[in-house]
């Protein structure tokens, strides 16, 4: 392709790419800005420009800072593979592996460590503009950011398996109109994309996994989704979280387990989170807090069982059962059409002899939760040094030795004028029948 709005990172004559590829660039946003200087030229005169990245790595020394609208970062591949699998195998078992590193066009976060520990500083592409109109139509597409490595924190698990290392992929710092992050591979960073103040942004279509965490949605926003992504955090931090949205559509993900939650809404208004497959191995998997109302539930598939994989048996996200695996703080919500698979060893609830809790509403009112189907099992925990091997192991096992009792909506004194059809039994469901309406899913033989 020729045309000069149109750049190589590897023919750029500023730098070099495999060594610093943040200094190529920041050279390349330099040139565009000099030449696209006239905000009104024949009808235009900004039509921004595409920096692609051809196969091949690229370590990153120098923050890259975009401060430019209509502005496309691509690559060709995004070069996702697991480094967490890797990690955790013998290194004399190396050598005989495939491939040892994420491939595509990878962008390896090389900055220096520094004193300041603010999430911005440690971010490879960092966004800000102050100003009128807001930065728009900024694009990343199609290349990987890895982290490389994660660090000890203290805890005395292996470094590796800490989701710490102070490194982000994407931070946008304030108000911004039309952004995409578009099949995308993220890994081994503490946060992959921290995003402030969006306006109908698009993430789509992204492997987001083996980060602290993965998608976060920050101060407040508008018209916004995120949809058909393969998501998945560690057990510290948030695999999606918003704050404060309005009309923001979560849909067709596959969100992984060990995330400390699947998807996190606090304060977030008018907003749909529907077809998503939501699988977790803690309660707490789909939080609406903060007074979270006016939203739609739906038909969303919820798996929790227990973690097989040995180096991460025992870890948890500090709640117990009876937090429910979905809990409301909100009102006027509408919970349709869910399915919840809770297939756990009743040996590991907590508190001990609890009957977990499926849907809590726990303050609020004139929620909407009908025609819900929890399916409950008591199996017993295994778990295994191979972590593919073992988590399929676990999701294709449908035997249990006997079911496992649950509350299935449990509506806190806080929560009142709900309204609870067909989502468990008489006796799964634990409200005052005096300020809520309830009919509940008729019995066998009943």
């Amino acid at each position: 392709m020729s045309s000069s709005n149109y750049y190589d990172v590897t023919t750029w004559p500023v730098g070099n790419a495999s060594k610093d590829v943040g200094e190529v660039i920041n050279s390349i946003i330099a040139d565009i800005k000099d030449r696209q200087s006239a905000t009104d030229e024949n009808s235009g005169g900004k039509p921004g420009a595409v920096i692609y990245l051809p196969p091949g790595d690229y370590h990153l020394r120098t923050q890259v800072v975009i401060d430019i609208s209509f502005l496309r970062i691509q690559g060709s591949g995004h070069g996702f593979t697991s480094s967490s699998i890797r990690f955790n195998v013998p290194e004399d078992e190396w050598p005989g592996l495939h491939e040892l590193w994420p491939g595509g066009s990878r962008v390896i976060v090389d900055l220096p460590k520094g004193a300041d520990t603010e999430e911005a500083k440690g971010a490879a592409f960092y966004v800000e503009r102050t100003g009128s109109p807001r930065i728009s139509s900024v694009e990343f597409s199609n290349f990987c950011i890895d982290g490389l490595h994660f660090e000890a924190d203290g805890s005395g698990m292996h470094p590796e398996n800490t989701y710490v290392n102070g490194k982000t992929g994407i931070f946008v710092a304030n108000e911004n109109d039309s952004f995409r992050v578009n099949g995308m591979g993220f890994v081994y960073l503490e946060n992959a994309l921290t995003i402030y103040n969006a306006d109908a942004l698009s993430v789509h279509d992204n492997f987001i996994a083996e980060c602290g965490s993965c998608i976060e949605l920050r101060g407040w926003g508008q018209a916004s989704k995120i949809t058909d992504n393969l998501v998945g955090a560690g057990f510290k931090g948030h695999s999606i979280y918003a704050e404060n949205h309005g009309g923001l559509l979560i849909t067709a993900n596959n969100v992984f387990p060990r995330g400390a939650s699947s998807v996190h809404l606090s304060g977030v208004t008018r907003s749909s989170i529907t077809n998503n497959r939501l699988h977790s191995f803690y309660p707490g998997m789909l939080i609406l807090a903060a007074d979270s109302s006016e939203n739609l539930v739906a038909t969303n598939h919820f798996l929790r069982d227990h973690e097989p994989w040995t180096p991460f048996v025992g870890v948890g996200n500090g709640l117990d059962d009876l937090h429910g695996l979905l809990s409301v703080t909100g009102s006027n919500n509408s919970v349709i059409g869910n399915h919840f698979s809770h297939i756990i060893d009743a040996e590991s609830i907590q508190p001990a002899g609890a009957t977990p809790v499926i849907i809590r509403l726990v303050a609020g009112a004139g929620n909407f939760v009908s025609n819900n189907h929890a399916v409950a099992m008591d199996v017993h925990a295994t778990s295994s040094d191979s972590c593919f091997s073992a988590q399929v192991d676990a999701l294709l096992t449908t035997e249990a030795s006997k079911v496992l009792a649950v509350t299935a909506v449990s509506v806190d004194p806080a929560s009142a004028r709900n309204t609870i059809l067909d989502s468990g039994s008489e006796a799964q469901i634990v409200a005052d029948r005096a300020v809520n309406a309830i009919r509940a899913t008729p019995a066998i033989g009943s």
